[in-house]
């Protein structure tokens, strides 16, 4: 692999990583234990070195540019097997939720991979398991793209998806390509042809500064059991209504943050944008379920618009120092007065049933969205298969009680 200059976007999660951590955590569960556990790793050591979007990390260089991606040996460090003193299904969640507290350097590794053997109690298992936790930078990958780095460790096929990169572009007429498609947007929101993103909201208990005991939970369903036109309104439905109850009367305005993969090529490593849905909890559920998919689907519309594409093409453009410079300027001690939504629901499907971890099949995928200064309380909805993990990731200051709460999601469902 030839190096090459991060691209904007990616950059702009580089340097935020600082100041809000935002390592994702991708969990795969198997059936079974690998027979020899050094062997399976191996195996997947050898498939990192085979990958080039797996073997490389970054190179800061100067203030003035942005960095670069370059080659590099896939380190044994990794690649991490750990001893659980709780072996049960809860206490493999427990050291999960942990991993947090070391974020990456990705100028030594922007990916690592986490064993956890013997684990006792997988939902949809009888004996001994093993569970493989894939710590990804923010800067490497999104969700999706991540979830095709893991597959590909872990046995699928499909090579990960190479990203067209765009060259550095002119400044001045990206801008003017920007205000004018910009300009158009206006006009077809105003004529109706696209509907305006709905606006901000008061926050709730749930946006509270994370603080105290982090924790991760898990509800697991079969496809089937989550009726409707897709999974992630059917989760967005029950989400509302477990929020609505366990909030009480201040509900009334509940929003969700999800998001949304874009159309076109990628040219960057993240190439999703954040939706705002209504939760709607004062409306009956079928009503509620319009609204959402409704919510949805405009938020894509809009992703659509040549607006859009333009407005990213500029944002790519922007110089180092001064994207490096409005960074600096965040300030995540800073409470809002608003916010754009109550939670986040990140929803991914990682396709077939396919992978395994030895001779282990998979049973289960999930996912835990970090928590952020004004977001204590987090959805995922990760599929595998024809099977479903709803994860919730909350903090103690945003959600007191989270098995009180899982219950009331679990009723939801």
């Amino acid at each position: 692999m030839t190096a090459h200059r991060m691209a904007a976007v990616d950059a702009q999660f580089y340097w935020m990583s600082a100041k809000v951590p935002n390592d994702q955590f991708l969990l795969y569960a198997f059936d079974g234990q690998p027979a020899r556990l050094d062997r399976a790793i191996d195996e997947v050591r050898r498939r990192a070195r085979a990958c080039p979007d797996l073997a490389m990390r970054l190179d800061d260089g100067s203030a003035l540019t942005y960095p670069r991606w370059v080659s590099a040996a896939v380190e044994p460090a990794q690649l991490v097997e750990h001893e659980l003193a709780d072996r049960s299904w809860r206490g493999c969640l427990a050291a999960v939720v942990g991993l947090a507290s070391e974020q990456l350097d990705i100028r030594q590794m922007p990916w690592r991979l986490h064993v956890f053997t013997p684990v006792l109690g997988i939902p949809g298992t009888t004996g001994r398991g093993a569970v493989a936790v894939m710590q990804v930078a923010h800067a490497l990958a999104d969700g999706a793209r991540a979830s095709a780095m893991a597959a590909w460790l872990l046995g699928r096929p499909a090579p990960v998806p190479r990203v067209a990169r765009l060259p550095a572009g002119f400044v001045p007429c990206r801008a003017i390509d920007a205000a004018r498609t910009h300009r158009r947007m206006v006009r077809d929101t105003r004529a109706g042809l696209l509907v305006a993103p709905l606006g901000s909201r008061p926050p709730l208990p749930t946006n509270a500064r994370p603080a105290g005991t982090r924790v991760l939970r898990t509800l697991v369903r079969h496809r089937a059991q989550l009726p409707g036109r897709t999974v992630t309104v059917a989760v967005l439905g029950a989400v509302s209504r477990a929020m609505s109850e366990m909030l009480g009367g201040s509900s009334d305005s509940l929003g969700a943050e999800v998001p949304m993969s874009k159309p076109g090529v990628p040219h960057a490593h993240n190439h999703f944008g954040n939706v705002v849905v209504g939760l709607y909890p004062q409306l009956g559920h079928d009503a509620r379920m319009q609204r959402i998919a409704t919510d949805l689907a405009n938020g894509r519309r809009r992703f659509q618009h040549p607006a859009m594409r333009a407005a990213d093409r500029a944002f790519a453009a922007m110089p180092a120092a001064l994207l490096r410079w409005g960074i600096s300027l965040f300030d995540p001690c800073s409470r809002p007065a608003l916010v754009a939504g109550n939670t986040v629901v990140s929803s991914v499907h990682r396709g077939a049933a396919d992978l395994s971890f030895g001779a282990a099949p998979v049973v289960l995928t999930a996912g835990y969205p970090a928590l952020s200064p004004a977001m204590g309380l987090t959805h995922g909805v990760h599929g595998i298969g024809d099977i479903v993990t709803i994860s919730v990731h909350a903090a103690a200051s945003a959600v007191a009680d989270i098995d009180a709460y899982l219950q009331l999601l679990d009723a939801a469902l």
